[in-house]
């Protein structure tokens, strides 16, 4: 049985929300039990109106190995898909900060994510044909919506392997640093989206998800539209601009 001090952690501070990976010893491969509590922490998050950003991150050489093969198929019912949809329609604006090698379904789990920063050393294997594993139909529309057809069919087809600069050259991530600079690089992020106003913000990620995956709802996107112009948000994005200062949003 696995160990509280394994599973998956969430910490708060500053309207950022972190949930951390704790398996280090096991390359940060997922259990059912790691599942839940991730389904369990952005349930969480989504809750917490303060916040705006929830990182994804994970401890030692690996960033994720993905779900534990000698669950699939074990009758275990934990739905793997359902979690990693659960991160891409999360509320806050999310990010992916890989340290490590990202393998198997993790490669979803960032990809269900809004940014992706990853350090110059990292790689990327989805081996799913060769277990004879036919992957889940959103993971594959991810894919093909984020990366392209092409680049999906050398990971998931021909099972190519790819470093860090091929990753950000099929748009797999979206931020590449040198392994030192990744925190770094990371927080500023972190906190340039934390400050952006924030009906604006959470409107558009959503919309700009559901066009990706041809959900767009247009009553929904003039409704948040016309919500934006007529905040006090927006009144002091404008004089702030004016001013030249820093704005001090409140989500109304």
């Amino acid at each position: 049985m696995m160990k509280e001090a394994d599973i998956p952690e969430l910490t708060t501070h500053n309207g950022i929300a972190t949930i951390t990976l704790r398996r280090p010893q096991q390359a940060n491969r997922l259990s059912p039990d790691d599942l839940a509590a991730l389904a369990r922490q952005i349930d969480a998050v989504n809750a917490m109106p303060q916040v705006l950003v929830l990182q994804l991150r994970a401890r030692g050489k690996y960033f994720c190995s993905g779900y534990d093969i000698r669950q699939i198929g074990s009758g275990q019912g934990v739905d793997f898909e359902g979690v990693v949809d659960a991160l891409e329609r999360a509320r806050p604006v999310t990010i992916a900060v890989m340290q490590g090698g990202v393998y198997g379904g993790a490669t979803d789990l960032a990809l269900a994510c809004d940014f992706r920063l990853g350090a110059q050393t990292i790689d990327m294997f989805m081996p799913a044909a060769r277990l004879g594993l036919h992957f889940y139909r959103s993971g594959l529309q991810r894919y093909v919506s984020r990366l392209g057809l092409n680049a999906a069919k050398r990971l998931f087809l021909a099972g190519e392997r790819m470093d860090a600069p091929e990753m950000k050259a099929i748009g797999f991530l979206t931020h590449l640093a040198e392994p030192q600079e990744l925190d770094a690089q990371a927080q500023r992020l972190c906190d340039a989206v934390a400050g952006m106003a924030p009906l604006a913000l959470l409107g558009m990620k959503r919309h700009l998800n559901d066009i990706a995956r041809g959900e767009l709802d247009p009553v929904a996107l003039q409704d948040d539209i016309v919500r934006a112009a007529r905040s006090d948000d927006l009144r002091e994005g404008q004089s702030a601009w004016a001013e030249k200062r820093a704005p001090q949003f409140k989500g109304s």
